[in-house]
Formats: structure tokens, C-alpha cells, sequence
């Protein structure tokens, strides 16, 4: 059932609140998908707090009109499903690089983050991204470094006076 002017305009507004929120998106042509397999990806996509619509080419583009990803604009050709991650930049790209694994009608097409359009290939390295629990796990690794050696640097004076002492204490005795 085709959408009204107001039902076309609610979309367009909804994707692109979403798109102007989001820190990633992921464009990928689904044509061949079942509708069972395409809810199988809805369900993975709400899991991850994935943003997942299939929209019209010429809707879609209005809708990231003015966001960072209107970098997508000459992209959306086709039957395509567009996944916004709203969580963290690697979520969309991990959903649709797992679905696309099982099936291999899920094509995609185009990859923005940050204002930057990436090639299909690039769908490794985006899913690849660290959740936001997994990056401040890293810095902490990162600050906890420099920390421990300090501390090490700042001990060590007193340990070597506590060593001096003792081979001292040995020799006299």
C-alpha cells in the first residue's frame, strides 16, 4: 500500500532524526531476501540498537539531507535497507556484516561515519570498531601504563637504598 504525502513526510522526518543522532550507516541491497530472513535482521538489528529501515531511494535521500551522511546521497540506488547505529559507530556494520555471512543476498552498498562515505570493502574495518565499554578499556590500558611505571620509578630509590643496606649489613657480619 503506497504512503500518503503525510505518511511519506512522517518517514522523512523519523530516518532523518534518526541519521542526525547516529554515529555510522550502513546502505545494503536486501533484493532476493525473504521476508522472514529480512525479520531475522530487523530482530539482530534491535538487539545491537540498530536503527533499521527500508525506505524509498528518493525518501532516504531527503531524509539524510543535511546530516553527515548526505555523503550517501549518490549511493542509494536500488532496493536497499538502511541501518543507522545509534549505540556505537562499529554496531550497524557488525549487524549487517554477521547477516550478510548467512546470507548473501544482503549486499552493501555504501558505509558513512563521520561525514565520510567508505566503500563496501571497508565493512570489515567499521564493524571492527570498538564498542564504547571495549574503547574506554583501552584507554585505560593506555593511562594505566605511564602510571605503573611512575610508581615503579618513584619506588625504586628505596629499594635500591633498602638493597645497599643489606649487601652492607652482609659484608660487616
Amino acid at each position: 500500500m503506497p504512503l500518503s504525502i503525510d505518511g511519506k513526510r512522517e518517514l522523512v522526518e523519523e530516518v532523518s532524526q534518526v541519521a542526525a543522532t547516529a554515529h555510522s550507516a550502513v546502505a545494503a541491497e536486501y533484493r532476493g531476501l525473504t521476508v522472514g530472513e529480512l525479520t531475522k535482521l530487523r530482530v539482530a538489528a534491535r538487539k545491537a540498537d540498530v536503527y533499521l529501515k527500508v525506505v524509498k531511494n528518493t525518501l532516504a535521500r531527503r531524509a539524510v539531507a543535511g546530516t553527515e551522511f548526505e555523503c550517501m546521497q549518490p549511493k542509494l540506488k536500488g532496493p536497499l535497507v538502511l541501518a543507522f547505529s545509534r549505540a556505537d559507530p562499529g554496531a550497524a556494520a557488525r549487524v549487517i556484516k554477521g547477516f550478510a555471512k548467512e546470507n548473501d543476498k544482503l549486499i552493501p552498498v555504501a558505509i558513512a561515519l563521520g561525514g565520510e562515505l567508505y566503500a563496501p570493502a571497508d565493512l570489515d574495518r567499521v564493524a571492527a570498531l570498538p564498542t564504547l565499554g571495549e574503547a574506554r578499556a583501552q584507554l585505560l590500558r593506555v593511562l594505566n601504563g605511564p602510571m605503573s611505571q611512575l610508581v615503579r620509578t618513584l619506588a625504586e630509590p628505596a629499594a635500591m637504598l633498602a638493597r645497599t643496606l643489606s649487601q652492607r649489613g652482609q659484608q660487616a657480619g
